[in-house]
């Protein structure tokens, strides 16, 4: 009998693509993460298809961008029916189950007009984009909208951190200066230790619950384990001994030039103008703020060293495959922004990460893959590696399995990112409706060129500004550059990917359709009727897939 190939698929929340010792970070070490990627194939050039939490994460699980479906922003839901991992997972007998931070909006709305009982197996895997919740955790726990019976919440009172009905806010996430207990939110206090221990802190609890998971599973079927961590997303809050672990000495220089502040395209300037913007363009603020995101993903680092000695005492490390993500990254001052949602590297490109333990991938250990591949990849390459076939018609990415495998095949030349705006505080001031308050990135070797509705383009010439500060959307020079791109944006604007329902290779079948059918359009007589190649089939007619 084989052995069940397992999936444990491990995605940070706002881990920057240049915060691991392996991608080059000077004085951050991740041994653990380093030693995954010198088992697998680390991804240089991996981009998310949008820079923020729900429409990245819902490519991601979809395998599809956010053009095609539909949740182009965080809290806009995931249109019932949607394909999701779990679609695609289940009929290959492997089981998808989800440890951490999802970021799935149902559609309500939805299932209630297709008579769909939220509670029901198929609404719960609706609603779960196709994951069995072992325990979800989004992770954001605001005062003014707490849900009930958070479960870490209930852990964290069960501990004695019940001082307060939402201790994930009050404990996990603030500090306490001088008697005063301020909350993580605000960043004048990310130097200080959270209010709890480090035992009990998020990234060891999500951990530890993705280890009873694998101790309780009977061992019957494949899983796709996805433990998602909601660090070192804001707040940015360690505890100790995390919090003081860097000082300002380790904080890299800033990456941006007085040159993006002059003649700014407008709506790069709105997110500029940002307060998260104004705040980390101090350097007071990246000295205070960078060293504890440097903690939380130490601490990232280290558990998941205690999962992978775990796994590895289990016999599991020689038939899962392991992949290390981000949803997207985070600016921190880079190019006068803060948080994410534009298009600079700092915001779009992420860490990827793939250990395959299968020999087939032997000749590629410890490589650096610089191909440009997407977070909508994943899904396909998951498939493949479960013995699936890839429905291309459905799929927007493409499997990852033959560059693991060290297979030279042709590959796309062009990554996209995308990103509605409407939500953003600044949108009323640029007079657009919401349905226009749309970006569009797309990226190959030489450019990068940013499309928004209403404003100029933004290009970057990235052979001879990889530093991406001269914005060349309105230069004389560059004209066939910039209509170069924009119609290679157009060509994949107009890509069909909503024949869900057809096959390529049952299209191929339909060739002729009707004539096989003996519907005869056009025919002078008798004479010209050929007989069909093949008979039709009337009973079931076009098949899905």
């Amino acid at each position: 009998m084989s052995q069940r190939k397992n999936i444990l698929f491990i995605m940070c929340d706002q881990l920057r693509y240049d915060y691991l010792s392996c991608a080059g970070h000077k004085t951050l070490h991740t041994p653990n993460i380093d030693s995954l990627a010198e088992r697998g194939v680390r991804f240089s050039n991996a981009y998310v298809q949008s820079p923020i939490c729900g429409p990245s994460r819902m490519s991601t699980y979809t395998g599809r961008y956010p053009s095609n479906h539909g949740a182009t922003a965080n809290f806009v839901p995931l249109r019932v029916g949607e394909l999701n991992i779990g679609d695609h997972l289940k009929p290959l007998g492997i089981r998808p189950v989800l440890v951490g931070k999802t970021h799935m909006i149902p559609d309500q709305e939805g299932m209630k007009r297709l008579g769909i009982d939220p509670a029901s197996p198929i609404g719960v895997h609706h609603s779960q984009i196709g994951f069995e919740p072992y325990e979800r955790d989004d992770g954001i726990h605001p005062d003014l909208v707490l849900k009930p019976n958070v479960a870490y919440n209930n852990y964290l009172k069960e501990r004695g951190y019940d001082d307060h009905e939402n201790p994930w806010h009050w404990a996990a996430n603030s500090v306490e200066r001088r008697g005063e207990i301020r909350s993580g939110f605000f960043n004048d206090v990310a130097q200080l230790p959270a209010r709890v221990s480090e035992e009990d802190s998020e990234t060891p609890y999500m951990t530890r619950r993705a280890m009873q998971f694998i101790e309780e599973d009977d061992g019957e079927k494949p899983w796709c384990l996805h433990l998602s961590y909601i660090k070192p997303h804001w707040p940015y809050i360690a505890p100790a001994p995390y919090n003081d672990m860097y000082s300002a000495a380790d904080v890299q220089d800033v990456h941006r030039s007085e040159t993006e502040r002059e003649n700014t395209n407008q709506l790069a300037q709105h997110f500029q103008e940002r307060i998260c913007g104004q705040t980390f363009s101090r350097e007071e603020a990246r000295e205070t703020v960078i060293p504890a995101y440097m903690g939380l993903i130490k601490q990232i680092d280290d558990q998941l060293g205690i999962l992978f000695e775990f796994m590895e005492k289990k016999d599991l490390m020689k038939s899962t495959m392991i992949v290390f993500t981000s949803d997207h990254g985070e600016y921190f001052g880079d190019h006068w922004m803060g948080d994410k949602d534009f298009f600079h590297d700092p915001a779009v490109k992420v860490p990827l990460i793939i250990s395959d333990p299968d020999p087939s991938c032997d000749n590629t250990r410890g490589s650096v893959q610089n191909a440009p591949v997407e977070a909508i990849d994943l899904v396909p390459t998951f498939i493949e590696y479960a013995g699936g076939a890839v429905p291309k018609h459905i799929l927007d990415g493409r499997s990852l399995m033959p560059l693991l495998q060290g297979n030279d095949v042709p590959w796309r030349e062009f990554v996209v990112s995308e990103y509605d705006y409407f939500q953003q505080s600044f949108s009323p001031k640029t007079g657009r409706a919401p349905l226009e308050c749309r970006i569009y990135m797309i990226k190959n070797d030489r450019w990068k060129y940013i499309h928004a509705p209403g404003f100029l383009p933004i290009l970057f010439d990235l052979t001879n500004d990889p530093d991406e500060f001269v914005d060349l959307g309105n230069s004389d020079d560059h004209t066939d550059a910039r209509q170069y791109m924009h119609y290679a944006l157009a060509d994949w604007s107009l890509q069909y990917r909503q024949r869900e329902t057809v096959s390529e290779e049952r299209a191929e079948q339909m060739v002729g359709l009707e004539d096989k059918f003996g519907v005869l359009i056009g025919y002078w007589n008798e004479e010209d009727v050929k007989p069909p190649a093949t008979a039709p089939d009337f009973e079931s007619g076009p098949k899905a897939h």
